[in-house]
């Protein structure tokens, strides 16, 4: 993951897919700020709606199905309800089965960038819980190549 410098300067053109997310009331805390953990909760449902919507994935039936590996989040600034989210996500690193994920959370109508997160999943079979040894499927992959960032490019 690139450092906390360079991700708090990304932008939402850094991202090929967005997803809004309505804040709740129940999102803040004691602080009055969106509680941390809501924000793994956000970006895995922002991960888990691309994966439905873009690569085929239907949760219950799948032969092939995500299991997480891996998670980390840098948080720059707070945000809180009544507040719009706006979820970025691309792709950084596509393996055979494993996949890094990095979400940026950004808030409608504000340039900043509030939190980015990692998500590392290993695609596995449902019946063994073991990674395929063919990989991931063909659909799986192509809907992720779409997102696929190539990250000496985005530091120019």
């Amino acid at each position: 993951m690139a450092s906390s410098k360079h991700l708090k300067s990304r932008t939402r053109q850094d991202y090929p897919f967005m997803l809004e997310y309505r804040t709740r009331w129940s999102d803040n805390d004691m602080y009055d700020h969106m509680n941390n953990s809501v924000y793994n909760y956000l970006f895995d449902s922002v991960i888990n709606s691309y994966l439905i919507e873009h690569c085929g994935l239907h949760p219950p039936t799948s032969a092939q199905h995500p299991l997480m590996a891996h998670t980390h989040c840098d948080y720059f600034s707070a945000m809180s309800y009544p507040r719009v989210a706006e979820l970025c996500l691309r792709v950084n690193k596509l393996s055979k089965s494993s996949v890094v994920y990095e979400v940026a959370l950004f808030e409608k109508h504000v340039e900043q960038v509030k939190a980015v997160g990692e998500f590392v999943h290993v695609f596995v079979d449902r019946a063994t819980q073991r990674p395929n040894a063919n990989g991931m499927n063909d659909q799986l992959r192509t809907g992720l190549e779409k997102l696929l960032v190539d990250e000496s490019r985005s530091k120019l």
